[in-house]
């Protein structure tokens, strides 16, 4: 059983960089796609950021492309997602999810394995 944990995340001021980390243990996540969601309050879970188990591609959200930038690290299994020039509208807890996947897709219902989540608060 693979477990997420999510981390990185807080409070910012609008402009303002975070970078979130998600730490996967319990076995390899090699051959899995892995994303970043997010879910805002009173919204549905959205789809943030994907990378390929190879790092080979990437496919980001219209709102936050250019801005974020999602990398993974499959030795140290870490998935990163730095995020700079953050706006208001990016104040959400932050998920991270793993498919076994050869491409990223965005459906959140394709993901099987979930963090618990980090909040980002960005102040105006």
């Amino acid at each position: 059983q693979l477990q997420l944990i999510e981390s990185g995340g807080g409070l910012v001021q609008a402009g303002g960089s975070l970078e979130l980390s998600c730490a996967a243990s319990g076995r390899s996540f090699i051959s899995y796609a892995m994303s970043w969601f997010r879910q805002a309050p009173g919204e549905g879970r959205q789809f943030v950021a994907g990378i390929t188990w190879d790092g080979g591609r990437t496919r980001y959200a219209d709102s936050v492309q250019g801005r974020f930038t999602i990398s993974r690290d499959n030795g140290q299994m870490t998935l990163l997602l730095q995020m700079n020039n953050l706006k208001p509208g990016d104040t959400a807890i932050y998920y991270c999810a793993t498919l076994y996947s050869a491409v990223v897709v965005t459906g959140v219902e394709d993901y099987d394995c979930w963090g618990q989540g980090t909040q980002v608060t960005v102040s105006s």
